[in-house]
């Protein structure tokens, strides 16, 4: 019975707890002293630039541990995504240079929408989607499969992408529509 009272031990009393919630307080008072920012625990341990580059992106390249990175993605240098971002793969998604890949973002290269609807008798359909160079996409903005996005263009937030938008482009909404030219085209 001894073994199972070990077990059964309240976890935050663990010696393994303690640790880590030292841990977390010291990196915690850091953060904070030197940027004013509080973060999801994970974002305090792992690096994200050597996450980064364990994911094959360029370098330069950040991308926060609270991120969901799912299949083939490729992400090219100096690109900042930000926390809570959900990069799909699964068809293939490619991401450029000097991008700013806001909090929240959902970039997706699939759907379910036939299979749900025909009781899975249709397969999930996929489609690349490419993000080109000098893209700044704003917090939330959801970019759907199969859409490209131009080089030096700029999303606005809350946005939702289902089409295609050309280079030097100033868009959003839901859905997205372009409704002028960036400011800053190189």
């Amino acid at each position: 019975m001894l073994w199972a009272n070990k077990f059964m031990q309240e976890p935050r009393q663990t010696p393994l707890f303690k640790k880590l919630h030292m841990l977390w307080q010291s990196l915690r008072q850091e953060v904070d002293r030197k940027w004013k920012r509080t973060l999801p625990f994970g974002d305090y341990i792992v690096d994200r630039w050597e996450k980064a580059n364990l994911l094959g992106f360029g370098e330069g390249t950040s991308i926060y541990d609270s991120s969901l990175v799912i299949g083939d993605v490729k992400v090219g240098r100096n690109t900042w995504i930000g926390p809570f971002t959900v990069l799909d793969g699964s068809g293939g998604l490619e991401i450029g240079d000097y991008c700013s890949i806001s909090a929240g973002v959902q970039i997706y290269t699939h759907d379910t929408v036939k299979w749900a609807l025909s009781g899975g008798k249709m397969e999930p359909e996929r489609l690349p989607t490419r993000i080109g160079s000098r893209c700044y996409i704003g917090p939330n903005t959801v970019i759907a499969k199969g859409v490209t996005i131009g080089e030096g263009c700029l999303i606005g937030a809350n946005s939702l992408v289902v089409t295609d938008i050309p280079a030097g482009s100033k868009a959003y909404g839901i859905p997205c529509r372009v409704l002028g030219k960036s400011d800053l085209t190189i």
